[in-house]
């Protein structure tokens, strides 16, 4: 966590007044429990699992993820702040307490998302979970069809590249969708253990089958740490799952700033701010996302 750490509190965006205020961040996964890093900031919330009302999380990743993207870091007196802690979280759970799922739970919450979009102030979609099953792994797939639904909606649809790396070929659907930000790890090459098995050089990696580059960004993913399901606790996770909402706080910054934006400009400015890290295309796609540079006039 050290890179958003530094970027929060040593003279970054929040530093200067920009947090990501007024900015709505969907998160497809788990669920959200209500840590006090969230305070008043969960939006809305939606069950596509076990239909419930009230907002929780019976895995803890969706919360992680969320935390990164706007936890503020009040339990840990800032220490393990988010990205954009002023930007408010709407959770839509569409896995179960396993972490596994059905691709027509994710549908259904991307369609709640769609209609919901207005009156939540949502703008950016993060989405952590993937499909490496061979039925989803084709662009006409319903998964596909459905982020793209969402950003044909003027949605910013931030994707994970998945942990099937280093093989060609292994971004995880919905990642190979070309109209989605598809997002891999910067530090892959780290030793980390992701549900329990030791991994490196696990990001996925492009083309896609059609022969599109994936993934267009890489952003630090290895042993961040962030809010648990359980009140006033952290914890540490690795992957492609924590370096996506990296990158969806850094939008959420970027629109904070310039909230005109549609979502083509913000793939648009990723890619004329990313930073080139001389790695394969097929790693890194544009190079790394440094917020600095994305926010700079």
């Amino acid at each position: 966590m050290d890179y958003v750490r530094n970027l929060i509190h040593c003279g970054g965006p929040a530093s200067r007044g920009i947090t990501g205020k007024g900015v709505g961040v969907a998160v497809l996964d788990t669920g959200i429990f209500p840590h006090i890093d969230f305070e008043d900031r969960i939006a809305g919330f939606y069950d596509a699992v076990n239909h419930r009302r009230a907002p929780y999380d019976d895995n803890g990743h969706g919360t992680h993820i969320a935390a990164i993207i706007g936890g503020n870091g009040r339990q840990s007196g800032g220490k393990y702040a988010g990205i954009a802690p002023g930007s408010h979280m709407i959770a839509v759970k569409v896995l179960d307490s396993s972490g596994n799922g059905y691709a027509s739970d994710v549908l259904a919450g991307l369609s709640w998302i769609r209609r919901q979009k207005e009156r939540l102030g949502i703008r950016i979609v993060n989405i952590s979970v993937g499909s490496y099953a061979g039925k989803y792994m084709s662009e006409d797939s319903a998964l596909v069809r459905g982020v793209e639904a969402a950003w044909d909606d003027g949605l910013v649809v931030v994707v994970a590249a998945g942990n099937h790396g280093p093989a060609n070929m292994s971004v995880t659907t919905p990642g190979i969708s070309r109209k989605v930000i598809t997002v891999g790890c910067s530090d892959d090459h780290k030793k980390v253990l992701v549900r329990g098995n030791v991994m490196v050089d696990y990001s996925g990696r492009g083309p896609t089958a059609a022969c599109i580059c994936k993934p267009e960004i890489i952003a630090p993913g290895a042993k961040v740490v962030s809010c648990t399901n359980r009140d006033g606790q952290y914890s540490m996770k690795s992957g492609t799952s924590m370096a996506t909402p990296v990158a969806a706080g850094a939008i959420a910054l970027l629109l904070e700033k310039y909230p005109d934006l549609s979502n083509r400009d913000v793939k648009l400015r990723l890619k004329e701010r990313a930073i080139d890290l001389k790695l394969p295309k097929k790693q890194q796609g544009w190079g790394f996302l440094d917020v600095e540079r994305l926010l700079q006039e």
